[in-house]
């Protein structure tokens, strides 16, 4: 069934023609790198500073300043990987290696959601977020590391041949 529905969308028009694209599917690859750029150069100063680096600097600062950075490049790389994957549907969903990406792009997020459930984030007393607790850290650290893996996971499908 589900093989079914990937075979389906890969024989879409417009994938059919990303595929066969000489120009296009680099583009949306580059796409994908500049979405992961953004979204992991935007992160890590964040979690460094929720570790304690750059303790100067207020982290409310940081988070109002880097979130929406992190967040189009989240929007940027889900878009474009979600088109890198729509060309071979199939195969990639059958890799253990994708599946696993996608465990760790779950994780990730469930970290984030979780970080500003369950902490002070835009409900400190003063309007202010903390400056790092041992929760922080253990989310930032939780953050760089799940965000790494998915990087690397990624690479590493480019060359699975």
């Amino acid at each position: 069934m589900l093989a079914d529905v990937l075979g389906a969308l890969q024989d879409v028009a417009l994938i059919e023609a990303l595929r066969r694209s000489r120009w296009v599917y680099p583009f949306v690859n580059a796409g994908h790198v500049v979405g992961v750029a953004l979204l992991f150069g935007s992160i890590v100063p964040l979690d460094l500073r929720l570790l304690g680096l750059w303790r100067r600097v207020p982290v409310d600062l940081m988070a109002r300043t880097l979130l929406p950075v992190a967040i189009t490049g989240l929007v940027l790389a889900v878009s474009t990987g979600a088109l890198l994957f729509s060309v071979s549907a199939v195969r990639y969903a059958g890799l253990t290696l994708f599946q696993i990406k996608l465990l760790l792009i779950l994780g990730a997020l469930a970290n984030v959601v979780l970080l500003h459930a369950t902490t002070a984030w835009g409900a400190h007393r003063d309007g202010e977020l903390p400056g790092t607790t041992p929760r922080l850290q253990l989310a930032a650290g939780l953050s760089l590391g799940l965000w790494l893996a998915v990087i690397v996971a990624g690479r590493m499908l480019g060359y699975l041949d």
